[in-house]
């Protein structure tokens, strides 16, 4: 089978001491992760929860699966399919005045460069051409613009939900359009190490047990109110011994990611200019380091931020504006909530000795 750039991107990301990869979830032609059939067949299936809040028009019961029906009644309008030369996403509208938003990796070749334009079909069936607006790899998320006036906009949630919630899920899984799945949330703050495929790693997902497969990418997920509380980003497969293990892009960075890409057609991103590494028992023992905990600094780009602030190779951040530090993902956790410009403390451990650096940090887009 091909392996597309969704599921490299995935490869390798673990999720707590799970041992299986966790997969994007766009289709392609071949056999999709954890072994479910391409496009041609039926996507997965699993059990659904029960939340307590109350559900839009429909609901009945104070929520609850009672709900669902009202939210696909309110939400699947305005869901659309994404098709792309390498396989299959899925879509929602943004605006009314033609702007969508989906997953950057259902919009990307296996280089990730985005494709100029996609086809992209409504739920009454009508398709039509969408230029990529703008794409942001960092938090997955592309805007899409279509010539098309009057769209449903849906609700974008301004907050977290409550975990144990309904999410409900509708997309586009191996090629059945206008799919619904339901769960709950999970949990929420989900960190994924970075990988080859991903070095930013994947930073503060939602988690669901609504079922999420191949072609969900970029999909909506309301709540019971009628809300999108985000977009369908990743699953663990059914092969990795995981059961109903999905994650979601939410609302509120889709919505300021998307607002960015709109207006300036570029994203803002706090660096620090370093190349960091988690410290393996082998690399403490190699180097004669006291601690496994932190991130390592491999390398530190010249006249960078860290380079300013006096930060060197070798160096161990064990905390970062404010935020414990005990891995390259803590890391990159802490730096996201950042802003450029900002001026942040890294306290670093060098040899026996402890030091606090004041860090101005840079602007991602500026660096490439």
């Amino acid at each position: 089978m091909r392996t597309t750039r969704a599921q490299r991107l995935w490869r390798g990301l673990l999720v707590a001491t799970a041992s299986a990869a966790l997969a994007a979830c766009t289709a392609s032609g071949g056999t999709a992760p954890g072994g479910t059939a391409g496009a041609s067949g039926a996507p997965a299936t699993g059990p659904a929860g029960a939340p307590s809040s109350a559900g839009p028009s429909g609901a009945t019961g104070g929520g609850g699966l009672a709900a669902v029906p009202g939210v696909v009644k309110e939400i699947e309008p305005s869901v659309v399919t994404v098709k792309t030369p390498l396989g299959l996403g899925s879509g929602v509208v943004y605006h009314s005045d033609g702007a969508l938003v989906t997953d950057a990796h259902v919009v990307e070749d296996q280089q990730k460069r985005p494709y100029k334009t996609v086809q992209v079909q409504f739920a009454d069936g009508s398709q039509a051409p969408a230029d990529v607006a703008g794409v942001d790899d960092v938090t997955d998320v592309a805007v899409l613009k279509v010539s098309r006036d009057g769209l449903p906009a849906p609700r974008y949630a301004t907050g977290a939900p409550d975990v144990g919630s309904l999410t409900v899920v509708i997309g586009s899984p191996l090629g059945l359009d206008e799919t619904v799945t339901a769960g709950i949330v999970s949990a929420l703050h989900r960190n994924m190490p970075p990988s080859t495929e991903s070095p930013h790693g994947a930073i503060d997902l939602l988690q669901t047990d609504a079922p999420i497969s191949p072609g969900n990418s970029g999909g909506a997920v309301a709540d019971a109110n009628g809300q999108i509380i985000g977009l369908s980003e990743a699953y663990l497969p059914p092969s990795s011994g995981a059961v109903a293990i999905g994650f979601v892009t939410p609302a509120s960075t889709v919505t300021s990611v998307a607002d960015q890409l709109l207006a300036n057609g570029t994203v803002k991103h706090a660096a620090l200019g370093i190349v960091p590494a988690d410290i393996t028992a082998q690399t403490a023992q190699r180097f004669g380091l006291a601690t496994t905990e932190g991130a390592l600094v491999i390398d530190v780009n010249a006249q960078g931020p860290a380079d300013k602030a006096g930060m060197k190779p070798g160096d161990i951040i064990t905390d970062f504006a404010g935020a414990k530090v005990k891995d390259v993902t803590d890391l990159l956790a802490a730096l996201r909530k950042q802003d450029p410009g900002q001026t942040v403390t890294a306290t670093v451990r060098r040899g026996d000795s402890t030091q606090n650096l004041k860090v101005t940090l840079g602007d991602l887009g500026q660096q490439k």
